[in-house]
């Protein structure tokens, strides 16, 4: 790793704060203030993948079954709803955000912006019409991750963030958060979590360990390991697939690293709005944890990590 390179890359961007952990060592800390190390901030939709992680334990533990089950076990109404396509919905559709509903995030319906003003989300999320065949396509969908949220309640009978801090963040060492809630009170599954950089950090590595911290196996193997791995191709302008409300894609070495560009490798990677990222990979026993908090105007580009820190890894 060409640490410099990577410092001098960085350095005119400002981010919040830049922590790389590498063979089991922290190699680079960096924050744009001395109090940032002790703040949360929103991570906005990295919640998504700590919620992934919430509903691989709570498959581990039994209180959730199979990834194929449909919904309509946890929400009756979509038995008698007039389109049968959404009796097939499952909670990997969910998982993986193609459930088939007609739903765009934002610009055309505006979806997410009229979920969150809608007295209920739950139901708005499950009255949206459907555009597709559950499976046929991945659509970004925080709706998805609204309904995995209350999935997760109505399973384990504790609110998503009491059952975060049993499972999860205690065995972690998290103490530090804030979550918000939906009129219901079920915490956001898609956004509104805010964490530590350190704290970011130590996720990456509980998922580098395919889910065992400190000795302590907190996720299966065999979950940990499946929730990652490329399940439905994204479409333009996005790039790479989509997992379990995890990113992944390839870094390939060639004309976009320049001179001296590392090798090719994997990586998955949470992905929040404003520039918050957790990125692990694997084959280079590697975690980068990237926060933000500027303006549009004056935010980095969102490929920070593939132009700036992986050429030099």
């Amino acid at each position: 790793m060409n640490l410099s390179a990577i410092s001098s890359a960085l350095t005119p961007l400002h981010l919040r704060s830049c922590l790389i952990s590498q063979q089991g060592q922290l190699v680079l800390e960096h924050y744009r203030d001395v109090h940032t190390v002790d703040e949360i901030a929103k991570i906005n939709s990295c919640t998504k993948s700590i919620l992934s992680a919430l509903i691989c334990i709570a498959m581990d533990m039994k209180l959730l079954p199979k990834p194929d089950t449909r919904i309509s076990d946890f929400f009756p109404s979509l038995k008698d709803d007039k389109d049968a396509r959404k009796r097939d919905i499952t909670l990997r559709h969910l998982l993986t955000m193609s459930g088939g509903w007609n739903w765009t995030e934002f610009g055309g319906h505006n979806s997410f912006p009229r979920m969150t003003r809608s007295p209920d989300w739950v139901r708005f999320a499950l009255e949206q019409p459907m555009a597709d065949l559950p499976g046929d396509r991945m659509e970004y969908n925080s709706g998805c991750s609204q309904l995995l949220s209350a999935v997760l309640v109505q399973a384990s009978g504790l609110p998503t963030a009491e059952f975060a801090e049993r499972y999860l963040f205690g065995p972690l060492g998290i103490e530090a958060y804030h979550w918000e809630q939906d009129p219901q009170g079920i915490h956001t599954g898609g956004f509104g979590l805010s964490l530590r950089p350190a704290d970011l950090l130590k996720f990456g590595l509980l998922y580098l360990h395919q889910g065992v911290w400190n000795g302590r196996g907190l996720i299966s193997s065999e979950l940990s390991a499946l929730s990652v791995q490329p399940a439905i191709d994204v479409e333009a302008p996005r790039r790479g697939c989509y997992a379990w409300h995890w990113w992944t894609d390839t870094y390939a070495a060639g004309p976009e690293g320049g001179s001296g560009a590392s090798a090719g490798f994997d990586y998955f990677f949470a992905q929040g709005y404003g520039g918050q990222f957790i990125y692990v990979i694997p084959g280079l026993n590697t975690v980068v944890v990237l926060t933000d908090d500027k303006r549009k105007k004056d935010r980095p580009p969102v490929h920070v990590f593939r132009s700036c820190i992986a050429p030099y890894l």
